[in-house]
């Protein structure tokens, strides 16, 4: 064990990281308490398999530290080799789950191998990025990588885990960090909001609203705009139009049912407390419940009463915000920021690609995770099945995001070597 490595690591992060684990604990002993004392070492319940998680993460954790750096770039090909077969296998030997096939079960364990895809993803793209003859803004190596993460994609969207699926967005952050033009993420963004403008208002409305803009657009810039550019805007429009009329058909044949009541809630389009939008509407009793200082350890009666479904996973915030209050959440939403913050402006200071590509990646997987259960809870993001890192009940998500973590101050700590 090198000494001087302990000098050099990130120990703000990992504090950081201790603190978040053990709020999460503390939480999810408050969701599974029932008038009777809950011991942290008994497997048989929550509380005790998240301690156990917790310990065996730390177990696979440490080590990790005090590996190599270059060893990371060594293996990301036959890391995600792994992921790609465990994927693969669940197709076969795979335990479903509420209507998902996205788990291997050892006994009382189950494992995930979506969340282990996060890393394994991670890894290949900061190594092939990190090649001096690959360029982002070649065509060529944008469509490696796009082939690279749609292969785990479509493999964990037939399990079919939607949530997961989404997740892998965020390496479009990394890539617009290495040089990939803005643009894409500005099409995203702009795919999406057409999307649900289709749905809330009609395709011909929307297709009439857009021609008209793009109208306007091409009129005020006619006397700056070259010819090549204004037949661009036209295909765009033509491109959106048809888009628009086949939103629709996504949306009823492609998505799922409990995905679609769940975007018609958020887009005002149902209002079904007590049906479909029972679990947004009991999320957001129990967060505004809980005033400034929230009722109290164990006090939630939101929580006691098993108002919130999934509480000890997607819905956790819920009991955060019940029991602790505007002051517990707004620290976690704090530790979650300066956290991610951090791990951006350290990984700037990488001297080698390999280890800022990944650092991003890491920032970039817990940033999403963060936004969309928040968003989830407070009813701004469709429901989905996303967990909040570190705090959430579940194994692989906590190894996961340990084991990013691990790897991120192993980098760290030799970024100057």
């Amino acid at each position: 064990m090198n000494k001087d490595l302990l000098y050099r690591i990130d120990w703000i992060t990992l504090i950081i990281y201790f603190l978040l684990v053990l709020f999460g604990m503390i939480n999810i002993y408050s969701i599974s308490y029932e008038n009777i004392e809950l011991s942290i070492y008994d497997i048989n319940n929550s509380i005790g398999k998240q301690f156990w998680f917790f310990i065996f993460c730390l177990l696979i954790g440490i080590p990790i530290i005090f590996l190599k750096p270059s060893f990371f770039d060594k293996i990301s090909f036959l890391t995600y080799i792994v992921c790609i077969v465990l994927l693969a296998g669940l197709f076969v030997f795979g335990s479903t789950i509420k209507g998902i096939t996205a788990w291997y079960k050892f006994g009382p364990i189950s494992m995930q191998p979506s969340e282990f895809a996060k890393i394994a993803v991670a890894l290949i793209i900061s190594s092939y990025l990190s090649f001096i003859q690959n360029d982002i803004k070649n065509y060529k190596t944008i469509l490696k990588i796009v082939i690279i993460t749609i292969v785990p994609l479509i493999l964990i969207l037939l399990q079919p885990d939607l949530g997961t699926a989404i997740i892998f967005i965020a390496i479009i952050f990394v890539l617009i960090r290495e040089g990939l033009s803005i643009n894409f993420f500005l099409s995203g963004i702009y795919g999406i909001i057409l999307f649900l403008t289709t749905l809330i208002i009609n395709p011909l409305n929307t297709s009439l609203i857009l021609s008209f803009g793009f109208i306007i657009l091409i009129f005020f810039l006619r006397n700056k705009t070259k010819k090549l550019k204004t037949n661009i805007y036209i295909l765009t429009l033509l491109i959106s139009v048809i888009y628009c009329f086949s939103v629709n058909y996504i949306f009823n044949e492609v998505f799922e049912q409990r995905h679609r009541d769940r975007i018609s809630i958020i887009i005002g389009k149902e209002v079904d407390p007590q049906g479909i939008g029972y679990n947004i509407n009991q999320s957001k009793i129990a967060i505004g419940s809980g005033g400034f200082l929230g009722k109290g350890f164990l006090n939630g009666t939101q929580t006691k009463g098993k108002f919130v479904p999934e509480q000890d996973t997607d819905f956790i915030f819920t009991t955060i915000s019940e029991e602790w209050g505007f002051l517990g959440s707004a620290s976690v939403i704090l530790l979650f920021n300066f956290m991610i913050l951090r791990i951006i402006y350290r990984a700037e200071k990488h001297s080698k690609k390999f280890n800022r590509i990944f650092s991003y990646c890491f920032a970039s997987f817990l940033g999403f995770h963060f936004i969309i259960n928040i968003g989830m809870t407070i009813g701004l993001i469709p429901t989905i099945g996303i967990p909040l890192p570190y705090i959430s009940y579940g194994g692989s998500n906590l190894l996961t995001f340990s084991i990013f973590l691990m790897i991120y101050l192993n980098l760290d700590a030799n970024r100057l070597n």
